[in-house]
Formats: structure tokens, C-alpha cells, sequence
């Protein structure tokens, strides 16, 4: 009898600790969201990293950037993992590279389901709120956009109808140029007054803004594509004109095959006046000088509010912006202006008037947000924890290499660039491999010794492209990857041909680059003909 009363005692034992130990779980997660700081991620649009630091900050006036680097940490070398807006707001939101999200193009993001950081944040005691652009899952973007990527891989080139053009408003006054933009920034801002300032457990805010994205031209509406850059004289006022540099562009007869076509089909091989290079780039960065004033009242509030000493901020953006760099505007380039984004942190735990050099990549978002939350960090990840390197002395900074490889991946397989590429960008060296790393020659930049990334060396150092390209095929099977990428174009094209049935050559007439299709439509259709019979990898063959 006694024996049983132990093991029923013994039972009852285990059954409460079953029952306590959850109970424990929650408590322990509550305590720790309690002492945990909040976090504020500004995500912005097309910013190019560069003019947060000298010498691209001379160009503009960015008072709350500067605010940023003078009370937190600013990482020089921070780029996007693909260089167009849903992709790479997947990275950032999944922490895995584009091979693993398999987000191709603005139209193929994340499942609408998928774990985010912020979703992972909310389960450990985390108050969320998102405000604007998101654009993880789907960018919704024209039907254009769409054939325009999944017919990369055809052999032509169609040029679209808009090129790069200014639209100034002629007003000292005018603040407020993106509306909506300051629309969505006023709701965050209302929201840190009335819930932020008054919630009993940390909140995590995400505001997205468009800015400084070119805006929609308006000749072709949605079909046109996002060429003009628009400001008001208010902020052009902003910009050191004296400053702005007129960049050197290779000969059309020199560019690589890649950047040749990217250029043809932005429509930016024609003649440019110097003036004309120069007020996109005057504009553009006006609009970055807008850009940072949206940060700043999210800034002030903050301090307004008693809140930012108990606060991280992050600003960064999902890719730069070329604005006339390489002959080309957008992005959907592996160079500097396009891939190179901003990154700084500040806050409690975070040093002040930090630079840090190691590269680093928008999948270090993910789990730096964890990390700052003080949540452990799932090991699948492709991103690394910042932390280690912003919160620590400046002589630890060599190592980060424990923390973090000396390495970033960045791919693109979306429209205007005709072969999926691959970027490995070290300390020094950024290596660009194309397709399956065969048909189309790759490129090699000494970024320390050219930051204007006009000489391809991949030939005149056969040893170092070599070592790249097998430390870039260890990281990711590009080849296998780029094969993926063009049967997946194919496929959805052919939905998309059924989708509209014969009409379909009329429905690609009256897209933006319709002038050229309405010229000789038959050989277009030859060609796309030709390409859906084939099972060969994509090259970059040219119809003209």
C-alpha cells in the first residue's frame, strides 16, 4: 500500500511539473519582453548606402542619417541580397538568400504564411505594428514587369517607351512632394502616441516608405514604368549641385554583354547632355533629402515621447539606386549604386559613432532583430547577428569573422538583365558570375583600388576569378539555380500566353516597350517561338 501511495505521489509530481513547466515558459518570456528594449525599422526605397558616409555625404543635407551615425553604429559596407524590391524585402524578412526563398522576380515573394522575424517577436511578448510598403510576398507589380522577366532569356531586346526624365516643382515651400509617403509616416507617428507610449509590453514598429523610388511616368500609366524623378525646389535646395559627379561611362562597343542590355532596355543608350545626367542625380538626391526627413519625424516623436533611450532604430533600404551610374537607372545591377545600401543602428546597447566596415547583408536583419530581443536565433539562417560587431569595443571589430563570414551573396534573376546573376563581395574584390558561368564571361572589380567599377581584371587575374568563382559555387550552385530560374520564366509564360490565348502578341504590343513590338511583331514571336521549343541554357544572343 505504501509503495503505490509513493508511485500515485510520485505521478502527481511529474504531472504538475508537466503543467508548471509551461506556465514557467510564459513567465520567463513575459520577464524577458518586459526588460527588453523596442525596435523601430525604417525601410525605405532605391537609397543608395553611399551617401551615408564621406565622400557621398557631402552631395545632400541628411541631418537625421547624420543623427544616426553620430549616436549609433553605421555599417560601411552593407549591400542587398538581390537588388530589385520584393526579393530582396524577402531576404530581409526571411533571412534566407534568394536561392532559398526562390522569390525570382517583384511578383514571386514569400508565402503569404511564412515565419517572419517579426511574427517570431510578437510569440516572445513583442507588441507589432506594420505601416507602408511591404512588399515581401508580392511587389504587384504591371503585367510588363512580369513578361519582361520571364522573357529575359529570349533572344531580343525591346527598349522601353519612357527614359529617365526630371519633373521639378516650382515651389520653395513645398515640403510634402510623396504624399502618401508622409501620409503613412503621420499613422506611425500617431500610433507612438496613442499605443507605442502607453503599451505595457516592448513593440516592435516597421514603416516602409516608396520614397526615394523614381515615380510613375504618366504618359503610358502603369505600363509606362517609374522613370521620372520628382522633387520640389524646397528640397533641391538641399543639394550641393558644385558636388554632384557626372559618372564615366565604358563605350557602348565595351560594356559587358549584360550591362549592355540592361542599358538598351532601360532605354539609356541614346545621347544624354550633361545637364540631363546631371539634374537626375540632382533630383534623386533631393528625393533621398525627403527620404530622411520621414526618418526624422519618426525620430522626433520618439524623443518627443520619452521613448528613444528605450528604443533601437534601424534605418535601411532595399536597394540603391544608379541613377545614371553605368548608363543605366533603377537598379537590377550588382554595382555599387545598386547593390550598396544604407544600415545604421542606434539605441540602448548600441555603440555611438561607430563605422563599421565588414560587409554585410540585408539577412543579417533577421536575426539582429532576434538578437536584439534577446530571442535565440534559429540556425538556418543566411543572415548573422550585427550585434556582436555594433555593440562591441571597436578593437574586437577583426572578430566579427566569428560572428560573420568576411562574404555576401547577392543574386538577380528578375526583367532588364538577361542572365541570372551572382555577386561575391569580400573586403576588397566583388565578383560577378552570370547564367550557368559559361555562356556569359563574369566580371571582377577591385573595389578598393576602382570604387568606379569601370575595369573588368576577371582576365588579367585568372587565379583570383578562379578562387571566387569556387568560394561563390560553395555557397550557392548558381548553374543548377539559373537552370530553375529559366524553366520557371518558361512555365509562366506559357500560363500567361494561355491565360490571354492568340491575342497574346497585342496584349505585349500595348506594353511599355510596344514601339518596337509594333514594328515588326512577327519576328518578336518568332523569336519568343523559338525560345519555348529550346531547352538550352539562356545566353545572351541579341535580335535588333
Amino acid at each position: 500500500m505504501m509503495l503505490l501511495r509513493l508511485r500515485l505521489l510520485w505521478m502527481l509530481m511529474i504531472l504538475a511539473s508537466a503543467v508548471a513547466a509551461p506556465a514557467r515558459e510564459a513567465e520567463r518570456q513575459r520577464l524577458q519582453a518586459a526588460r527588453a528594449p523596442n525596435v523601430v525599422l525604417v525601410a525605405s526605397d532605391s537609397f543608395d548606402g553611399r551617401l551615408t558616409f564621406h565622400p557621398g555625404s557631402q552631395v545632400v543635407k541628411l541631418p537625421f542619417i547624420n543623427f544616426m551615425k553620430t549616436h549609433g553604429t553605421s555599417f560601411l559596407n552593407a549591400y542587398t541580397n538581390s537588388p530589385i524590391c520584393c526579393p530582396s524585402r524577402a531576404a530581409m524578412w526571411s533571412g534566407l538568400f534568394t536561392h532559398l526563398t526562390q522569390s525570382w522576380n517583384n511578383f514571386k515573394g514569400l508565402d503569404p504564411n511564412y515565419t517572419t522575424w517579426m511574427d517570431i517577436m510578437e510569440k516572445h511578448g513583442y507588441r507589432t505594428q506594420k505601416f507602408g510598403k511591404l512588399d515581401y510576398t508580392s511587389g504587384h507589380h504591371s503585367v510588363s514587369n512580369r513578361v519582361e522577366a520571364w522573357t529575359r532569356d529570349v533572344a531580343f531586346s525591346l527598349r522601353q517607351e519612357g527614359r529617365p526624365m526630371v519633373d521639378l516643382i516650382p515651389d520653395r515651400t513645398k515640403v510634402r512632394v510623396m504624399e502618401k509617403d508622409w501620409k503613412i509616416t503621420d499613422t506611425a507617428v500617431d500610433w507612438l502616441r496613442t499605443e507605442g507610449v502607453n503599451s505595457t509590453k516592448p513593440f516592435v514598429l516597421y514603416l516602409g516608405l516608396n520614397l526615394p523610388h523614381p515615380y510613375p511616368s504618366p504618359s503610358s500609366g502603369e505600363n509606362f514604368g517609374s522613370s521620372t524623378f520628382r522633387t520640389s525646389l524646397y528640397w533641391l535646395e538641399k543639394v550641393s549641385h558644385d558636388v554632384i559627379k557626372i559618372p564615366k561611362w565604358l563605350p557602348l562597343s565595351e560594356m559587358h554583354p549584360v550591362d549592355y542590355y540592361s542599358s538598351y532596355t532601360k532605354n539609356c543608350t541614346g545621347k544624354f547632355t550633361d545637364k540631363e545626367i546631371k539634374n537626375i542625380r540632382a533630383f534623386y538626391y533631393a528625393m533621398c533629402a525627403e527620404t530622411d526627413a520621414m526618418l526624422g519625424k519618426i525620430i522626433l516623436a520618439l524623443r518627443q515621447l520619452d521613448l528613444l533611450q528605450k528604443t533601437v532604430v534601424v534605418y535601411t533600404s532595399d536597394h540603391g539606386e544608379l541613377a545614371m551610374e553605368h548608363r543605366q537607372f533603377y537598379k537590377m545591377s550588382m554595382y555599387e549604386a545598386s547593390a550598396h545600401v544604407p544600415l545604421l543602428v542606434m539605441g540602448p546597447g548600441i555603440k555611438a559613432k561607430l563605422q563599421v566596415s565588414s560587409v554585410v547583408s540585408l539577412v543579417d536583419i533577421y536575426p539582429t532583430m532576434l538578437d536584439i530581443a534577446g530571442i535565440p536565433v534559429p540556425q538556418n539562417l543566411s543572415g548573422y547577428s550585427l550585434l556582436p560587431l555594433s555593440s562591441e569595443p571597436t578593437k574586437n571589430e577583426h572578430n566579427f569573422t566569428n560572428f560573420h563570414p568576411p562574404w555576401i551573396l547577392s543574386e538577380y534573376h528578375g526583367c532588364n538583365v538577361n542572365a541570372s546573376t551572382y555577386m561575391l563581395r569580400t573586403d576588397r574584390w566583388k565578383y560577378i558570375a552570370y547564367s550557368d558561368g559559361v555562356s556569359v564571361s563574369p566580371q571582377l572589380f577591385d573595389v578598393s583600388l576602382d570604387p568606379d567599377e569601370l575595369t573588368n581584371i576577371a582576365a588579367k587575374f585568372p587565379e583570383i576569378t578562379s578562387s571566387l568563382d569556387q568560394k561563390l559555387r560553395s555557397i550557392v550552385n548558381y548553374p543548377k539555380v539559373s537552370a530553375s530560374v529559366h524553366q520557371y520564366n518558361k512555365e509562366q509564360f506559357i500560363m500567361w500566353k494561355q491565360s490571354v490565348g492568340q491575342n497574346y502578341s497585342n496584349v505585349i504590343a500595348n506594353l511599355r516597350w510596344h514601339q518596337d513590338w509594333l514594328k515588326e511583331p512577327r519576328k518578336y514571336e518568332s523569336a519568343i517561338d523559338r525560345w519555348l521549343k529550346a531547352h538550352t541554357t539562356p545566353n545572351t544572343r541579341e535580335e535588333k
